[in-house]
């Protein structure tokens, strides 16, 4: 089997006064919870912290390309970072001697379907490549995007079903959301941690739509 193919839409594919460069990511950064609960009201209230100190800012995606982001890199042992995804993310997962998934069970997050071959899946960028550049990225190293399109310590990354991740593009919450209702808080504050952890801004749009999610949690 051969690994699952990255495409733009795997992204879930700024303004230049936004703060710049990202910072590594916090050590008690909030994990996607595992089985699709809501985030729940001292989880969401943590969150909606969190984004009153982010900036509101317009976009700008002048001079996006997602090859600025150096994705899928290296991670040791013939992997590379969407293999340990699926290897993190699965059950009994079996691998071959060049890291691909062979065997194993998946659950995505966003839409409770469960999956028993990895062709079936993407990695979602929680924050889409895109949505990063157009809230801060632009200013950030070729090492800092990279650093953001491989991070596996936060919740950055995810596998899910290709379709849904297909769906999402490079859209923020203002746009989409999982199709699985009970997940929405736990994703409002996974978005809004990564981008707290970055330094991203949110622009208007998007910060009234995690507001209105976080609040009814």
């Amino acid at each position: 089997m051969t690994a699952v193919a990255c495409t733009e839409a795997d992204d879930a594919a700024a303004d230049t006064s936004t703060s710049g460069s990202p910072s590594a990511p916090a050590d008690d950064a909030n994990p996607p919870a595992d089985d699709g609960s809501d985030a729940g009201g001292t989880e969401a209230g943590d969150a909606l912290a969190l984004l009153a100190e982010l900036e509101v800012a317009a976009e700008d995606r002048t001079g996006y390309d997602r090859d600025l982001f150096d994705h899928w890199s290296s991670q040791g042992n013939n992997c590379n970072t969407r293999e340990a995804v699926l290897a993190r993310d699965g059950q009994d997962v079996e691998t071959d001697d060049q890291c691909r998934a062979t065997a194993g069970t998946w659950e995505s997050v966003y839409d409770g379907e469960t999956w028993t071959d990895a062709a079936d899946l993407d990695i979602d960028h929680v924050v889409p490549l895109a949505e990063a550049w157009d809230s801060g990225a632009d200013t950030w190293t070729d090492e800092e995007r990279e650093a953001f399109a491989n991070d596996l310590d936060g919740p950055q990354l995810l596998a899910v079903t290709s379709s849904v991740n297909r769906a999402k593009g490079d859209k923020d919450p203002a746009e989409w959301m999982p199709p699985l209702e009970s997940y929405h808080c736990t994703y409002a504050a996974d978005w809004i941690q990564v981008k707290h952890d970055y330094g991203l801004a949110v622009d208007q749009d998007e910060h009234d739509a995690l507001t209105g999610i976080l609040e009814s949690c």
